[in-house]
């Protein structure tokens, strides 16, 4: 597996251990938020969310154990597919962003729902173009909508939480128009849980999780709902 250019992980070795575990101050506390005050009213029981916000391991590892998501997929949006790969997508010149592709039961979540998730413990949404240590446009905190109700549903959010002044500064979220997704290498796929000692896992991502259940009581799963093995392009 080629090694995750993450640049927090070049000093990590240096680091004390505390428990057996590296210490988890490096996460910053997640903000608690009220629901979206509009929302989408969606039938049949499959549609699709796709949000960026950072390094794709821990988005994809919080939707993963949200009830009512069906699945949750690490990839790319927002470039061309024959810059659709990690090497290419982290020069940060591609347009792409480090993306999880939510397809959901609206019947058990809603859209507006997925984003308080989003907003709250899944990334810091006043990070321009970075997430901690990760920098770069690959990182934006970016809504790729697929339609102008998901559109309006977003702005109206991100109008509400400005508002509410519990942010520590303006939501950089951008809302982009979708065009298509691109799943990552097999080796990114479920990564939080299959590495979960892995030092940039238990700095940034592991407390996203604790986040989630402690805020999310009623939508956390224990079990995560994993993408295993993705069929050959």
């Amino acid at each position: 597996m080629p090694i995750r250019r993450r640049s927090l992980l070049l000093g990590l070795a240096a680091l004390p251990l505390i428990g057996g575990l590296l210490p988890t101050s490096a996460q910053e506390a997640p903000v608690v938020i009220p629901a979206p005050e509009q929302d989408l009213t969606e039938t049949g029981t499959t549609a699709v969310a796709v949000l960026a916000g950072g390094c794709f391991w821990g988005v994809q590892g919080v939707f993963q154990r949200v009830k009512g998501v069906k699945s949750a997929v690490s990839g790319y949006s927002g470039g061309e597919a024959d810059t659709a790969t990690y090497d290419r997508t982290s020069r940060g010149d591609t347009g792409h962003a480090e993306t999880v592709e939510v397809t959901y039961d609206p019947s058990q979540i809603s859209f507006g729902e997925l984003l308080q998730i989003y907003f709250s413990v899944a990334h810091n949404p006043t990070q321009l173009n970075y997430q901690g240590p990760d920098h770069g446009t690959q990182y934006r905190s970016t809504i790729f909508v697929s339609n102008p109700d998901q559109e309006a549903v977003a702005k109206a959010y991100i109008a509400q939480l400005d508002a509410t002044g519990l942010f520590e500064g303006p939501i950089v979220t951008t809302l982009e128009q979708f065009k298509a997704f691109y799943p990552a290498e097999q080796y990114h796929q479920d990564f939080l849980t299959l590495n979960p000692d892995w030092p940039y896992i238990v700095v940034h991502d592991l407390p996203k999780i604790a986040a989630l259940e402690q805020i999310f009581p009623d939508r956390f799963q224990s079990d995560p709902v994993l993408v295993g093995t993705l069929p050959a392009a």
